[in-house]
């Protein structure tokens, strides 16, 4: 039988709420977010479900805080400051208290980690596979969120980080890549299931940006077409970890390798446009005439099947 509601919001989720007045002390069924004077509020929501998003027998404490920390990563690409956070679970039945307790104790942490707080949600129960979603809210100064339609031509295509990572460390969580040394694999597999979102990074001076979490292609591709812009980039530029480059090293075809690192997703980097290099960022292209994105391998164009992650469309 499936913990009563109520006494999950009570014992496991209102202390998350950790007396914010936004939240209502969880009593009601909405919170009452204040405004902030010279600041805009900056709202993104992310949904993970079982067997897509994470693996079913993933500890429940990591799939929170991979919740929270995937929509941090949208809220770092605008650049903005944490704030708080509404949750909505669905359980299946067969998921006790030990399993809900656990999925606190992971919001617990990321909560201390991130500054946030619980403002209110809903839980449910269902037939299917565990689903959670996070709308996250963060605060910006006014006029100052980056979008993704920003760009303009003569502009510097840049990403925080390794890039390619992400793909990598589904393979390895999935008990896949035993090319790699064990160290590699232990390293990518905890990069899945606990990504990193840059809210270090400062964005001041950036025209446009995204979060890299459907793949390098597929999210520069979201900025060129809110720019109407076209963007350009060589595989043979991008950023990639030293476990990335041990397994590159061992692939029969070069290009496809770098394509599925550039396509994976899952990376939580930030790739942006500016007229001069950011700090904490690498430039690996550029802004020109013209629609949608341009990939080369060694300057000669290369054809991209599937850009990357396709929603709805994956199993």
């Amino acid at each position: 039988m499936a913990p009563d509601e109520f006494e999950v919001i009570a014992r496991l989720l209102r202390p998350l709420a950790k007396g914010a007045s936004e939240s209502l002390g969880l009593m009601d069924d909405a919170a009452l977010i204040p405004g902030r004077p010279g600041y805009d509020l900056v709202i993104t929501k992310d949904a993970i479900v079982e067997g897509v998003h994470f693996l079913p027998g993933d500890p429940l404490d990591l799939v929170s805080r991979k919740l929270l920390r995937v929509n941090l990563s949208d809220l770092a690409a605008k650049g903005a400051e944490p704030y708080g956070y509404l949750l909505a679970c669905a359980w299946p039945a067969s998921r006790g208290w030990d399993d809900r307790a656990r999925f606190a104790e992971g919001l617990a942490v990321d909560q201390k980690a991130f500054g946030l707080n619980l403002f209110g949600g809903d839980t449910v129960t269902t037939d299917g596979p565990m689903v959670f979603s996070a709308t996250m809210l963060g605060w910006v100064k006014t006029g100052a969120m980056v979008r993704r339609s920003g760009a303009r031509v003569g502009d510097l295509l840049q990403v925080s980080g390794p890039i390619g990572d992400g793909w990598l460390s589904l393979e390895a969580a999935r008990g896949g890549l035993a090319g790699l040394p064990s160290e590699s694999r232990v390293r990518l597999a905890d990069r899945y299931r606990l990504p990193i979102p840059r809210l270090d990074l400062g964005l001041a001076g950036a025209t446009a940006s995204a979060d890299v979490s459907d793949g390098l292609i597929a999210d520069t591709g979201h900025i060129a077409a809110a720019s109407g812009a076209g963007l350009e980039f060589d595989l043979e530029d991008l950023p990639v970890s030293e476990d990335a480059r041990l397994w590159l090293a061992a692939q029969p075809d070069r290009a496809a390798a770098l394509t599925a690192l550039a396509t994976g997703g899952d990376d939580y980097e930030i790739v942006v446009t500016a007229p001069k290099v950011l700090p904490g960022f690498q430039r690996i292209g550029r802004v020109g005439e013209g629609a949608g994105v341009t990939v080369r391998l060694n300057g000669q164009p290369l054809k991209i099947d599937r850009a990357g992650y396709r929603h709805g469309n994956e199993a």
